[in-house]
């Protein structure tokens, strides 16, 4: 099988991918830059830097977006999926759930002031985020091969 097949079986993904990093960048920037300021302000102030560091955010987004792909979007995109939206939506909801209990527990067990309503809140975010650029990466791809 040459790289031609192999290109043309990762095209989906690859367009997938461009919309579940858009959809997960653009909802993340809006519930930090926005939403959710003036909370993590309040709770984690003493922690915050002043400055954020973009390539290092970079790195995550892009990271992050391959991951909602590997673990919510492809199992959507299985030829023997009854429901791609709902499976999207469930097993990117779970990447997200894990990935930010992870971090967030971790957090909370390790640092001193880390208050449980930020594991609350930021698990809760992640997960909803995460299923939503899930679905977004399938929609976006299935509105591709349509056209």
């Amino acid at each position: 099988m040459g790289s031609g097949a192999a290109a043309g079986r990762m095209k989906p993904y690859l367009i997938a991918y461009a919309k579940t990093a858009a959809v997960f960048l653009l909802l993340d920037a809006i519930w930090l830059g926005f939403v959710a300021t003036s909370f993590f302000q309040e709770q984690l102030g003493h922690l915050l830097r002043d400055d954020i560091n973009l390539g290092t955010a970079l790195i995550f987004y892009l990271f992050y977006a391959v991951g909602i792909v590997i673990f919510g979007v492809r199992p959507a995109l299985a030829r023997d999926c009854a429901s791609p939206v709902k499976t999207a939506a469930v097993f990117g909801g779970l990447f997200g759930f894990f990935a930010y209990a992870t971090y967030d527990m971790t957090n909370f067990i390790t640092l001193p002031g880390w208050p449980e309503i930020v594991v609350l809140v930021d698990v809760t975010w992640g997960t909803f985020a995460s299923a939503v650029a899930a679905v977004s990466g399938v929609w976006g791809q299935k509105s591709f091969s349509r056209t």
